[in-house]
């Protein structure tokens, strides 16, 4: 066969493992993401469970990459400790390996099988059997993959100038570990080159001092994609983990090669298949990497915090303002301090309302991914304002401070809930109806612009009301928006179904999306009235305890 239409074969082999890997991890995203990053952040407590959260969710990802990139970005968004954090990527090291014992064996005879399995369970209507699906089929075109990637490299194991090549390569274990690493880099995958490196070991085109050293390569080249793709942010703070990592697979590769004349011989003499003492070899590198590293963690941590300090921005919106530290000795100043801030969660509410208006209104996409990262701000803001009222000496203040301290939570509560609506139901609705190429009729587009704008009056008027004004009568026109948006959502809904009815331009298709948005907006009104109305109510004796009939 021609060389050139070999080069074609096999960039098209790794092109289908790189293939398998993804629908993998997109099968295992879509079937257990939100659970996997849950799983993770309640592991990520505790450097233990996180270590051994790093192993399982790399197995199951089948790539440590992959792992590093989504805990780079619990660590960049300050969601994570730094050590735990730490600590999964030395699982997620470890987890790798077992990837690679498992593939060492023979397994490509279950490929067509697992594909067919995998592209019947596909078929299925259901999400779960569809994800799940997307997972065998991944595994199976991995292992045809890899089978045809060593078919087609075994005639050219004989040819001199390969030979030649290799042998001279084999002679320069740093040279080896610098080839493997861009490799790795440029296939976002070390298992891929661990799993070439074994081929050409157990052919004996490579010998295995040198195989080892490229498996030192590929362990140091999967720790550079988190460093330049895991987060786009400025601040110094966010590359720790990812440099962290880096730093210590650096020192471990330059370790493991001052000791790679002695304990090369020794795995070779103690496993005498060249695959197998490759595989072996992989797996022990991250071992004793682990066990040497997993008791530094913490002044390691310290470490970096010292190297790459948190960079302070006046400019970013998450940052709070006005949470005064010195103010905590002087409740009353404290509670002023918070008051403000607290404020600034309704001005980021009503720039997310303003965002799903020009969604809505305007088409525009782009704009989906900006509000969305409001979200992110609101939920930071909020819990900065939870840590600095709980941290207030509860002695020192009066009743009347303590009853402040429960509204301002409350609206902070609130405006933080409203702001997930409309993360994952009102953009998800925008969202919905660009993927299906849907629109709203123009009377059903101008009932939930109209019912934004009535919205975002309405939080202006929550905010004036409880932290300006405390005006009674303006608590209850705001409490009666209640029944106006409950009217509002009754008489767009009927509209809604008569258009429906008629044939015009409404559809079946945008019916779901239509009125899930109306009673979305509905929800944000009522965290409204609950965020400032019912505290001012309440405060002036207006409240009924409850709306349930007395017997006598």
């Amino acid at each position: 066969m021609d060389f050139s239409l070999t080069l074609i074969d096999l960039a098209g082999s790794v092109a289908l493992l790189l293939w398998g890997v993804h629908m993998v991890q997109t099968g295992v995203q879509r079937a257990f993401g939100a659970k996997l990053r849950s799983f993770l952040g309640t592991a990520l407590r505790n450097r233990f469970k996180a270590f051994l959260a790093g192993i399982g969710v790399t197995a199951l990802l089948q790539s440590s990459t992959a792992t590093g990139l989504m805990v780079t970005g619990f660590a960049a968004g300050g969601l994570v400790d730094l050590v735990p954090a730490l600590a999964v990527m030395l699982g997620a090291n470890v987890g790798t390996t077992l990837i690679v014992q498992v593939l060492s064996f023979d397994v490509a005879e279950v490929a067509p099988a697992l594909i067919l399995i995998g592209l019947l369970m596909f078929r299925r209507a259901s999400a779960g059997p569809r994800d799940f699906g997307r997972v065998l089929i991944g595994l199976g075109l991995v292992l045809m993959a890899l089978h045809q990637f060593v078919d087609l490299l075994m005639p050219y194991e004989t040819v001199p100038s390969l030979r030649t090549f290799l042998e001279a390569v084999s002679t320069q274990p740093v040279l080896d570990v610098i080839l493997a690493a861009a490799l790795t880099w440029a296939a976002h995958s070390s298992v891929a080159v661990v799993l070439l490196v074994m081929s050409f070991a157990s052919k004996g085109t490579v010998p295995p001092e040198a195989a080892f050293a490229l498996v030192l390569g590929a362990n140091l080249g999967t720790a550079i994609n988190p460093v330049l793709e895991g987060t786009t942010s400025n601040d110094p703070a966010s590359k720790r983990l990812p440099l962290g990592n880096l730093v210590n697979r650096i020192l471990g590769v330059a370790a493991a090669l001052a000791v790679l004349p002695y304990v090369g011989p020794w795995v070779v003499a103690i496993e005498p298949d060249n695959s197998r003492a490759v595989a072996d070899f992989h797996t022990g590198f991250n071992l004793v990497l682990a066990l040497l590293f997993f008791p530094l963690l913490t002044p390691y941590a310290g470490l970096l915090r010292r190297w790459l300090p948190a960079q302070v921005s006046a400019s970013d919106p998450a940052r709070p303002m006005y949470l005064d530290s010195s103010a905590r000795e002087t409740p009353v100043i404290a509670l002023g301090a918070a008051a403000r801030e607290a404020l600034r969660l309704a001005d980021v509410l009503e720039s997310m309302l303003q965002g799903v208006r020009d969604v809505f209104e305007k088409t525009d996409r782009r704009q989906i991914s900006g509000t969305k990262r409001l979200d992110d701000v609101l939920d930071k803001l909020n819990t900065a304002i939870k840590n600095y009222l709980t941290s207030l000496d509860p002695e020192a203040m009066s009743d009347a401070d303590h009853h402040r301290v429960t509204e301002i939570l409350a609206f902070a509560t609130n405006m933080e809930q409203a702001g997930d609506i409309v993360d994952k139901n009102l953009l998800g609705v925008a969202t919905k109806k660009f993927k299906r190429g849907l629109a709203f009729s123009k009377e059903g587009g101008a009932e939930l612009l109209a019912m934004i704008d009535r919205l975002m009056a309405n939080l202006r008027a929550a905010a004036s009301l409880l932290f300006m004004t405390e005006d009674k009568r303006a608590a209850r026109l705001l409490v009666s928006e209640k029944e106006a948006f409950r009217s509002m959502e009754a008489a767009a809904t009927a509209s809604h179904f008569a258009r429906l009815r008629s044939g015009r331009i409404d559809t079946a298709e945008t019916s779901s999306l239509h009125l899930d948005a109306l009673r979305d907006l509905k929800r944000i009104n009522a965290h409204l009235v609950a965020a400032a109305a019912y505290p001012v109510l309440e405060g002036k004796g207006e409240l009924l305890p409850s709306r349930l009939r007395q017997d006598d």
